[in-house]
């Protein structure tokens, strides 16, 4: 063994001990690593951050932004609750919402597509009567395995191809990966759902539940085609009895019907006082398609500026004036939406706030601020008043909508306190459908091989820039940073396996020893190897790390190199016995309560399950002599 083959030995199992210990995040444990490698010698000083160009890494990127589109947007919130059965029983709900959780992250990051999919999960563990662990253990693994299907499902399977690039035989395809992803993904999301969900320990949520808000009052014009017209209050309100919102009153050529009675029809043109939490708000404005009616209409702002003008002009050019200005107003408006970032934020009056006592008309918010008031919170008694002429009260929670900056503004203005962020999302047909329409484009590119894999997810990357289905200031801030260094820095750690020899020979240690020189053997080893390593710690490091060793034991057995990568993918790709191998897993560790040793019991099962399955498909899909 030569000098700098024990070196890399040294740094690595270094590398793995702090990635095992913990007391370090991963991305700077692997920073560490390429450093010590650059100081050693063992990495040109001039390609030390090359990892940071490499495909694998800039592909990761983009589908982290491709998915914050969908998510923004609320396309796969349409998506799940087009889905999901709304009455089922549990094995049935278990099996739609665990395939669900699959089918998208093959198409995007797991993880968004786990982070999604949470919040539905918690509220479904009550209808079925389970804690909330017993459905989010099952959908982590669901989606951890539904990675494992396609070129961008997961991480490890761009290294993967990005590494067979580098041996000289080209990238995998979009779904290359398929054939033995979807049998594998296929059997553990039926195992899992109708068996294994029994063995997750039913433990009650160590994590708090976030502050409450209470419900918001907001209205909703119901449109001429939608779904919602001829359908009495009673038959609205069983559509969204899933969401916990209510009808309270309804207005109808401006006359306003408090508690309107449930046999009552539904109208084109009538405005739904709803009250409802905030996601319980997203998802009945998604059932029905509706919008909210501060975002559907202009005319707040006409009416503002007609008021505003009837202070310096006589009645007779009043209307004229106000709405030759309004219409500038609302031009540029339309303007200032697309160059600015528009957010929702919740803000509570507090008692000294100069808006106490006035409505959103009095504070002309469109006119001066360019925000709209989407709903109110009160303890007490419902207001009847409408919602843009609700005088309001100190301790009222305001949900607003508008440009940053402009949001900003206003709080600086009156006095309102911003709460603390979390994610707010209402539905956006339009947009949902260019967000959908941006991810299929870009699919269907990188399939049909016109552009590779980088070229073609950064260019839906920049149509999602354009299209603002993911706003200009989140773009950066929505991807997983510590991801993209962990990987740019363990890309050149293992180029230095390779060329100070270290890879070779322990892949020589590992056919010759363990395998004893039987092909089979050697793969087997190989992916029971990814997989353990991939437990106790990242999985995209570990592709990384065992990627060279197998191409090394490929080329020493002289063997089809594609077997042996194939393994590492779905080695990587299954994390099951620990919270900290996977990310999904380490999301579920507060919400279900559970504890570091809660894992392996139904985790022993699925592994055991995805070794017997993969090991035969990869030696049919992937012959070893080619």
């Amino acid at each position: 063994m030569t000098n700098p083959q024990i070196l890399i030995f040294a740094i690595l199992a270094a590398m793995m001990g702090l990635f095992l210990w913990g007391r370090f995040r991963h991305d700077v444990v692997a920073l560490a690593a390429l450093l010590a490698c650059v100081i050693a010698g063992l990495v040109p000083s001039e390609a030390a951050f090359a990892g940071f160009g490499h495909p694998a890494v800039i592909t990761v990127a983009c589908v982290l932004v491709l998915s914050q589109g969908l998510r923004n947007t609320g396309a796969v919130d349409w998506l799940a609750r087009s889905i999901l059965p709304r009455d089922a029983g549990r094995i049935t709900t278990l099996l739609a919402l665990i395939g669900l959780g699959a089918a998208l992250s093959g198409f995007m990051n797991n993880v968004g597509a786990m982070a999604l999919l949470m919040p539905i999960a918690v509220q479904l563990s009550g209808r079925l009567d389970l804690t909330p662990g017993q459905i989010l253990m099952p959908l982590a693994f669901g989606t951890i395995l539904g990675g494992m299907t396609t070129l961008v499902g997961t991480p490890p399977n761009l290294i993967v191809s990005g590494f067979r690039e580098e041996a000289g035989l080209g990238q995998f395809a979009m779904f290359d990966f398929a054939p033995v992803g979807i049998a594998v993904a296929t059997l553990g999301v039926l195992f899992v759902a109708l068996i294994g969900w029994r063995l997750v320990p039913a433990r009650k949520s160590a994590a708090g539940t976030g502050f409450d808000t209470g419900t918001y009052l907001t209205e909703v014009r119901v449109p001429a085609k939608g779904k919602a017209v001829g359908m009495t209050m009673r038959g609205f309100e069983d559509e969204i009895k899933d969401s916990g919102a209510q009808i309270v009153g309804l207005v109808r050529n401006e006359v306003r019907i408090t508690a309107p009675h449930g046999a009552r029809q539904i109208h084109a043109g009538d405005v739904l006082v709803l009250q409802a939490d905030v996601d319980a708000l997203a998802e009945a404005l998604s059932v029905f398609g509706i919008e909210l009616e501060a975002q559907k209409t202009a005319s707040d702002s006409k009416d503002e500026m007609a008021e505003d003008a009837s202070e310096k002009t006589s009645k007779a050019a009043k209307a004229e004036t106000a709405i030759k200005e309004a219409d500038k107003i609302e031009d540029a408006g339309e303007s200032d939406e697309h160059d600015e970032d528009i957010i929702l934020r919740e803000l509570a009056v507090l008692p000294g706030a100069t808006i106490v006592g006035r409505s959103a008309s009095d504070l002309r918010l469109r006119t001066r601020y360019g925000l709209n008031l989407l709903a109110v919170s009160r303890e007490g008694r419902q207001p009847e008043a409408r919602l843009r002429k609700l005088n309001l009260k100190s301790g009222d929670l305001l949900l607003m909508q508008g440009p940053a900056e402009m949001m900003a503004e206003f709080i600086n203005d009156t006095g309102c306190v911003p709460l603390g962020e979390r994610e707010l999302r209402i539905p956006d047909k339009r947009m949902a459908i260019i967000a959908g329409a941006i991810m299929l484009g870009a699919i269907v590119i990188v399939t049909l091989g016109l552009l590779p894999a980088p070229v073609g997810f950064a260019l839906g990357v920049l149509a999602s820039m354009l299209l603002r289905t993911v706003p200009l200031r989140k773009i950066y801030t929505t991807i997983d940073w510590p991801i993209i260094v962990l990987l740019a820095a363990l890309i050149p750690v293992a180029g230095a396996m390779q060329t100070t020899g270290a890879a070779d020979l322990l892949a020589r240690f590992l056919v010759d020893t363990i395998a004893q020189g039987s092909p089979i053997g050697a793969l087997a080893v190989v992916l029971i190897t990814t997989m353990f390593l991939s437990d106790v710690m990242n999985n995209a490091a570990t592709a990384a790390i065992l990627c060279p060793i197998a191409l090394g034991i490929a080329a020493t057995l002289g063997v089809n190199p594609d077997s042996f990568l194939m393994a590492v993918a779905i080695g990587a790709s299954c994390a099951f016995l620990t919270p900290i191998g996977h990310q999904n897993n380490t999301l579920i560790l507060g919400p279900g309560g559970f504890r570091f040793g809660d894992y392996w019991r139904l985790g022993l099962l699925v592994e055991v399950l995805v070794v017997a399955v993969s090991l035969p498909l990869l030696l049919i899909v992937w012959p070893l002599k080619t």
